[in-house]
């Protein structure tokens, strides 16, 4: 065991060896923040009380535990922050004379019958491969230094993982709310480890969104109401992936043909043109959804939703908002597609008229009137 007097150059010799083993993980950088987090409590405390949240009351269940970390996890002296690539290696190959990855994804965006599903969400569940690496981490740091106090986060608890990824230096928030990093943009993961080790820790970096504002127009919902001021309630990540029930009628239409999540504010964004492919091939595209109709998508049954997305995150929706989403955006490829298009997107639609769920139901019969509405 690692004594509690440890000199600071065993210490630095420690930090470096996790940032050694992190990157045999398949991590992109390890870095080390201090707990201070006092700086964020009104923000967090003012955003909660406008309800911004919306319906996810886990952000408000911990009260100020999210910026405290030493109460969350009591005995915590610093935090081993984890930033993983995920944007999949084939969407940039070597000297493939494709066009830049955001291009292609705008492209997609622009077609009404395409199912557009967020480029961290293609491969499988990224709760499930980080967490299990972090584990291992910490347990290399235990078999090295010995028993020591720690727990392993990956999106799963009231953690505020950008603000401590910004104090580790990871990179800075961008003005969508996002981490940002002059080498990889910001398609990537942030896990944690919280641990009572006394790591030394790393200075945090510049902000250089600039003037830019490009992520604040992009938004279709305009939920990023300012800088650093989104309201989630509009979010189409939100809307998609955290509401439980019926999708507001007014924002049905902005929403388009995403699906599952939207990358919008990212592909915009000038510093993604650094994002870096993953290393990782967990997050390659399964099940074809980087080209994925709407139609088909529509046509899964319950029992094809679950097998073909086991250990997707798009599993945990379930089949039910799955299809909610879809036909939002059959809706809506309706209204844009040329009339002759249209036949085979009503069709689709006509075949869940009945569906046993009053929720698929109603967003059904809300598609098909757009075909009316053109």
């Amino acid at each position: 065991m690692m004594p509690s007097n440890a000199t600071p150059e065993a210490l630095d010799a420690l930090a470096s060896r996790i940032r050694q083993w992190g990157s045999a993980l398949g991590f992109a950088e390890i870095r080390i923040a201090d707990i201070d987090l006092g700086d964020n409590e009104a923000g967090l405390q003012a955003w909660l009380d406008a309800g911004h949240h919306g319906d996810m009351a886990y952000m408000a269940a911990h009260g100020m535990k999210r910026a405290r970390p030493a109460e969350l996890v009591p005995g915590t002296r610093r935090v081993i922050v984890a930033r993983m690539d995920y944007l999949p290696a084939a969407s940039m190959p070597a000297e493939s004379g494709l066009p830049d990855w955001r291009l292609r994804e705008a492209a997609r965006l622009q077609q009404p019958g395409a199912a557009v599903v967020s480029v961290y969400a293609r491969g499988r569940d990224y709760h499930k491969v980080m967490r299990a690496r972090l584990q291992r981490l910490a347990q290399q740091i235990e078999a090295a230094a010995g028993s020591f106090g720690y727990r392993v986060f990956t999106d799963s608890a009231p953690v505020m993982e950008v603000a401590l990824a910004q104090k580790a230096g990871l990179g800075w928030r961008g003005k969508h709310t996002l981490l940002l990093s002059r080498e990889a943009g910001s398609m990537f993961f942030l896990g944690e480890i919280y641990t009572d080790l006394p790591l030394p820790v790393d200075a945090p970096v510049a902000d250089h969104c600039g003037s830019c504002s490009a992520c604040i127009a992009a938004c279709p919902t305009q939920a990023i109401l300012g800088p650093y001021r989104l309201d989630a309630r509009r979010c189409i990540s939100y809307l998609t992936i955290e509401l439980q029930g019926s999708i507001p009628e007014a924002l049905r239409p902005l929403i388009g043909n995403r699906v599952y999540g939207c990358d919008d504010c990212q592909l915009v964004c000038p510093w993604n043109k650094f994002a870096q492919p993953s290393g990782v091939a967990d997050f390659d595209v399964r099940n074809g959804l980087d080209g994925a109709s709407l139609i088909e998508l529509f046509a899964w049954t319950e029992a094809q939703f679950e097998a073909r997305l086991q250990g997707s995150p798009i599993r945990r929706i379930g089949h039910e908002r799955w299809l909610r989403n879809l036909a939002v955006g059959l809706g809506n490829a309706l209204r844009q597609a040329a009339p002759a298009e249209r036949g085979s997107f009503t069709g689709a639609l006509a075949g869940r008229c009945d569906d046993a769920s009053p929720l698929v139901r109603e967003h059904v019969a809300w598609a098909l009137a757009q075909a009316a509405a053109t």
